[in-house]
């Protein structure tokens, strides 16, 4: 048994490395150990994580996880920042199965007639196949995201990616220089901050299929901001009925907390 377990790992790591990387490796003992002991420190941290993770959670919910190989019904979608500062499972306690989460740069949810992105692709799956009750847009103090697209010129003609990118959250840029232009720059950023959030629940209704499901009440659409400085978090809804003008007067904001 323990044969064909190790033959079984020997395969996959030919599908995963270049062929004469691994027959050189697999032939080579000396190499296997040179290998195992050359991993970097952190790797090995992730190995010691990812074992205890197995010995206390993934063995002691073992029926839960062979269910969770077959299907997952998250009740929750969730957008938000790639910055390790923030992630959304340690912070709101997610347990594996319990959301679909996308992040990207930003928080940022395009509008649908930008067209096809990542973040768009994770929305329709999760709205359409997975039928999620809820889709929650997380951003966060410090974010160097909104950083940039504060500091983007009215006029973007950059190679950058990442300027590339923030530009889709330039209505927020423009409102809080409007609403906020006797502040400083960092004030003017926290303030984009929370602004982006809420013009990301506007774009998440130009996609038809999630406008219907919210008009319906079989998805609600929520925003989220975590300050990790004084580790806080404010939660609100969006309330939308359907407008045919399409304008900020046909939203009003619902069921703000804060958790403190």
């Amino acid at each position: 048994m323990q044969q064909s377990r190790r033959n079984q790992t020997l395969r996959v790591m030919a599908l995963r490395e270049s062929p004469g990387l691994t027959q050189e490796i697999v032939d080579d003992k000396t190499k296997v150990m040179e290998v195992t002991e050359n991993v970097p420190d952190h790797f090995k941290k992730l190995k010691h994580r990812f074992l205890g993770f197995k010995k206390d959670k993934y063995l002691q919910n073992l029926e839960h996880y062979q269910s969770l190989s077959e299907s997952q019904e998250p009740k929750f979608m969730v957008i938000a920042c790639a910055d390790s500062r923030v992630c959304p499972s340690s912070i709101l306690g997610f347990q594996p199965g319990e959301a679909f989460v996308v992040r990207n740069v930003a928080n940022l949810v395009p509008p649908h007639e930008n067209g096809p992105t990542e973040t768009n692709a994770a929305l329709e799956f999760a709205v359409n196949s997975l039928e999620v009750e809820n889709i929650l847009v997380v951003g966060h103090s410090c974010c160097g995201g909104i950083k940039a697209l504060m500091s983007l010129q009215d006029e973007v003609n950059s190679s950058s990616f990442i300027k590339s990118w923030v530009v889709v959250g330039s209505p927020a840029r423009i409102k809080t220089k409007a609403a906020a232009s006797n502040l400083g720059f960092d004030q003017q950023c926290r303030h984009c901050e929370k602004e982006s959030i809420n013009r990301s629940l506007l774009n998440l209704l130009t996609y038809p299929w999630i406008e219907d499901r919210v008009i319906k009440g079989t998805l609600s659409i929520h925003g989220g901001y975590y300050d990790f400085i004084d580790c806080t978090f404010e939660k609100w809804s969006l309330d939308y009925k359907g407008s045919s003008s399409k304008t900020d007067e046909g939203y009003s904001i619902k069921n703000r907390e804060f958790w403190t």
